[in-house]
């Protein structure tokens, strides 16, 4: 029986009828997608006061209404364009000086949801807002770059007259040795264990990292000092002669047992006489001109926490006392120009000459924690030597910062002191680069007026090794309830990004090893260990390079620069350092896994997406990992299945754009027996893509959307 409804002046038959012609379907939250990359914010680095529009994507005639959620107000959303089965809605924000962080509220009909950094969600939580920073800028070569980290004593020996000789002076217990063959293991104490590596190696084999594909080396620190791994700078100033130039070499060597290094004259002049340290200056300048004329940019390594206890500053162990041209060190007298620069616990004029309480980092007396609240001098100096490397004749790209977090006594002064970094940096280079060490949340440096990045080990190496390796970075640490997890892969690759924002996770440096941690390929043995207790031998014993090839395919299909650790891809194994610093296999390198390597820079190089696109999640399993990288004109699919069976997976695909009905390439695929680049193609139907994977096995699908 038809009724009439008084208030809206219908009848029922006819209430019906409005409500089926202006009813929505079912709100499809699969189509739902933003992001902070430059399709759906424009520009992505926008200036203070300047006008920024963002975008948002739903289902096609889906939404009701799409509401940008910012600063407590909700902005109505404008739809612009619509393509394909996608609506796109768009609003434009004026911008002041300050960071914005925004979510999005969908409405369709009743139905509503909120979008943020983790997709869809029923809550707001400010927490997961996207975020941008009016003015963090980026230099465009460095996003997404590919680079190559050296450690430059054991990467190739191209000078031989400029080794470190047996007895040349004494560190650390014992007297400094020359490796006896390029092939001999790390020692257990190995800091004064040389292989004599140095700048004229690097420059031979610069063809070789230009063929790999490599845009950018970082170098392990290349200043004065006595270690091989150089992390205890003896001289800021100037390039290590015995990685650089000597053209003076006189003087005599210790004596066996002898552990004075006032009688190391040999030394002494090696590394005090000017002629050797401008003629490293000068090399090393020649090195980056040959690098830049390739396409290759240059980072270095600055250690400003601390010094090392040779360091001129302070001279505990009189190599520049009484060397003309050198004032006096702050342990040899109270006077020194240097007193400042460290912190003494006894400072009464009868600890002098050669007072031993200067502080130490970590309690390391070769490691003389430097002291900057109390010296302005050593700030002005630090700060141009910020600027010295980064302009001519040197002109090198960047600074990666040592224990950036640990410098100063106070965090506001750390923060005062990179602020102060920044713009030295960037005043001399504005296309320069300041990378840091961290563990643990970097945020409050990454607001753009400090570090640009940081070392990526909580959003990256971190959850890869654990996911494909069941083991802690450092090989410390096996945990069978990690290996193959896939949630707890994407939880803490989600909560880890938080500390970001996009300028940041563009540059962030994606490492699987480095000079601090195991070999990746050791870790794929599930040996927990080090070389001390399981044998240097165990750590190539049972490793799976399939496993390692699924890495590096995650490493260049990932948000951020995909960084090779020397050696990664030539197969050298080695458990956390110093076994992991073992040499260069030249002459009997893993010629696969070296193109395997070249073949992943070539595809990350092709493809847009994998440098600057969106990911999106896709299926999930145990040990089965699928996701996607999007821009508007193409997508890759990387399908990884670290099982030991194979996977057959049906996989929905038309979220990311693609068409429901078309055709994806396999641009290369790993599995137990290798890889193939062979041309090969897949059906996706009704929007819908079958996978199927060997088992340890990863492969990209790519296909194009306009």
């Amino acid at each position: 029986m038809e009724t009439y409804d008084w208030v809206n002046g219908m009848t029922s038959q006819e209430m019906k009828r409005l409500y089926m012609l202006t009813m929505k379907p079912t709100l499809q939250t699969r189509a739902l997608f933003s992001d902070v990359t430059e399709d759906y914010v424009t520009p992505l680095e926008p200036q203070p006061y300047s006008i920024v529009r963002i975008r948002f994507r739903t289902g096609k005639n889906n939404a009701s209404h799409v509401f940008l959620c910012i600063n407590g107000e909700r902005l109505l959303m404008e739809k612009k364009t619509t393509e394909g089965v996608f609506d796109y809605y768009e609003t434009e924000i004026e911008l002041d000086n300050a960071p914005i962080n925004w979510h999005f509220l969908v409405e369709s009909g009743r139905v509503h949801t909120f979008y943020d950094r983790r997709g869809v969600t029923r809550s707001e939580e400010a927490f997961y807002d996207f975020k941008l920073i009016p003015g963090f800028r980026e230099p465009d070569w460095a996003k997404g770059c590919v680079m190559y980290q050296i450690y430059t004593d054991r990467f190739r020996n191209g000078d031989p007259t400029n080794d470190v000789l047996d007895n040349e002076y004494h560190y650390i217990g014992h007297n400094s040795q020359k490796a006896k063959s390029w092939d001999e293991l790390p020692y257990d104490m190995d800091v004064r264990h040389f292989y004599g590596g140095d700048l004229a190696g690097v420059m031979e084999k610069l063809p070789y990292l230009k063929d790999l594909g490599i845009e950018c080396i970082y170098f392990n620190p290349l200043f004065v000092s006595p270690s091989n791994h150089r992390y205890d700078i003896q001289d800021y100033d100037y390039i290590d002669p015995h990685i650089g130039k000597i053209v003076s070499d006189w003087g005599d060597l210790l004596s066996e047992g002898d552990v004075d290094n006032t009688k190391a004259t040999r030394y002494i002049d090696r590394v005090t006489n000017r002629a050797n340290l401008e003629a490293s200056n000068k090399l090393f300048a020649e090195l980056v001109t040959r690098c830049h004329s390739l396409g290759i940019r240059v980072i270095i390594d600055g250690v400003f926490n601390h010094c090392g206890s040779f360091n001129k500053w302070l001279d505990r162990e009189r190599i520049y006392e009484g060397q003309p041209g050198y004032e006096e060190g702050a342990y040899i007298s109270k006077d020194s120009p240097y007193h400042s620069f460290f912190r003494f616990h006894n400072d009464d004029d009868t600890v002098w000459p050669y007072n031993h309480t200067y502080d130490g980092w970590w309690g390391h007396d070769t490691l003389p924690k430097l002291n900057y609240e109390d010296s302005q001098r050593l700030q002005d100096y630090i700060l141009r030597i910020a600027a010295k490397w980064v302009s001519p004749p040197y002109n090198c790209d960047g600074w990666r910062l040592d224990v950036a977090a640990d410098l100063g006594h106070s965090p506001d002064f750390n923060h005062e002191f990179w602020q102060k970094f920044r713009r030295a940096v960037k005043q001399a280079n504005p296309d320069a680069i300041v990378l840091a060490e961290h563990y643990g949340d970097p945020s409050s440096w990454l607001q753009g007026n400090e570090w640009d990045s940081v070392m990526n080990y909580d959003a990256f190496m971190e959850p890869v090794t654990w996911f494909l390796t069941g083991e802690e970075k450092h090989s410390d640490d096996f945990r069978p309830n990690m290996l193959g997890n896939t949630d707890a892969f994407w939880d803490a690759i989600l909560h880890a990004n938080m500390n970001f924002t996009e300028p940041s996770r563009a540059v962030a440096m994606n490492e699987l090893s480095n000079h601090d941690h195991s070999r990746f390929l050791t870790r794929t043995n599930h040996k927990a260990g080090r070389a001390s207790s399981l044998g240097a031998a165990a750590a190539g014993e049972g490793v799976s390079k399939p496993v390692f090839r699924e890495a590096v395919l995650l490493q260049f299909t990932w948000p951020g620069n995909p960084t090779i650790y020397y050696g990664d891809e030539a197969g050298v194994v080695g458990f956390t350092d110093p076994d992991n610093r073992r040499t260069y296999p030249w002459g009997h390198e893993d010629q696969e896994l070296i193109q395997f390597h070249k073949e992943m820079i070539r595809i990350h190089g092709a493809c847009k997406e994998l440098k600057s696109g969106s990911v999106m999640k896709l299926v999930s399993d145990y040990a089965y990992l699928s996701y996607a990288r999007m821009t508007l004109d193409a997508v890759s699919i990387i399908v990884i299945n670290n099982n030991d069976h194979a996977m057959e997976k049906a996989m929905s695909v038309w979220e990311t754009g693609l068409p429901r009905d078309c055709m994806v390439q396999r641009l290369i695929e790993t599995n137990e027996d290798g890889f193939t680049t062979e041309f090969s193609e897949i059906d996706v139907l009704a929007g819908r893509l079958h996978v199927e994977l060997g088992p340890h096995s990863a492969m990209i699908l790519r296909g194009r959307i306009r």
